[in-house]
């Protein structure tokens, strides 16, 4: 019996927490570390064994390795960033979709069944990577005076409503930015796994009662609130890439 009184088993934040699998020295290592792990080797191995020996006729698992490369490049660093200046960044921005994609994913493969993404401080981390990348590459672009203009929006011809704009956004870029970028990726993975859990648990639990019927409807839900989720995952680590180029953009703009 549930805390609730009704005897089922609702999904709430204790379904996004783990039992450590190990402790070595006071640190604990949990499934969605280990999820983590195993994300960062798959991407590594796919890329080596379809471009380590990359031959003018491909083979399959390098032209499926191609195609994904030439989705992020063209589809997103050149339409965003431009093919010039753009082509430096395309191995970081590869990495960092098939990364997100694949932490995404493991939310719909049997045993593993959780999201990464949906752990707040993985797309933190990722967000202060671009974070650091695009003030990095400001800096370097147009000094310290560029810079301060840069993350200001100053614009003389606002008038005076100029160091008002600037205030708004000096914070909004500073401060607001990293935060809203893994936010975005965080929130849609927090939530697409708790309606899964909860259309898949729902259906367990109606199907031992006398609501046999509604075990089905919630079944048929749960089936397309993994359609979804696949879609979601995909949009996701396509829009969390497609800002982060933005952002490069943004730091090789000029400013006057």
């Amino acid at each position: 019996m549930s805390d609730n009184g009704c005897g089922f088993p609702a999904p709430g934040l204790h379904s996004f927490l783990f039992k450590p699998i190990a402790t070595v020295g006071g640190f604990e290592f949990n499934k969605v570390m280990l999820l983590a792990i195993v994300t960062s080797l798959l991407v590594v191995t796919f890329f080596t064994l379809a471009f380590g020996k990359a031959k003018v006729v491909p083979g399959k698992l390098q032209m499926i390795g191609e195609a994904g490369y030439d989705f992020v490049r063209r589809g997103i660093v050149y339409e965003t960033i431009g093919k010039k200046e753009g082509e430096k960044f395309v191995p970081f921005m590869v990495s960092l979709f098939f990364f997100i994609w694949i932490m995404n994913i493991w939310s719909v493969i049997p045993l593993a069944q959780f999201p990464v993404s949906s752990v707040i401080a993985y797309p933190m981390v990722l967000a202060v990577i671009v974070y650091v990348v695009w003030v990095s590459l400001t800096f370097k672009k147009h000094g310290f005076v560029g810079f301060f203009k840069n993350v200001t929006g100053y614009d003389k011809s606002l008038g005076p409503v100029l160091p008002l704009v600037m205030v708004i956004e000096f914070f909004s870029n500073l401060l607001v930015r990293p935060f809203t970028h893994a936010v975005r990726l965080f929130a849609n993975m927090f939530a697409g796994h708790l309606m899964l859990v909860m259309f898949t648990v729902a259906s367990w639990y109606l199907l031992n009662s006398w609501m046999v019927p509604a075990a089905g409807v919630s079944f048929v839900m749960a089936v397309v609130m993994i359609g979804f989720e696949l879609f979601v995952q995909a949009v996701q680590a396509y829009v969390f890439v497609l800002l982060a180029c933005t952002y490069v953009q943004g730091a090789l703009a000029k400013h006057h």
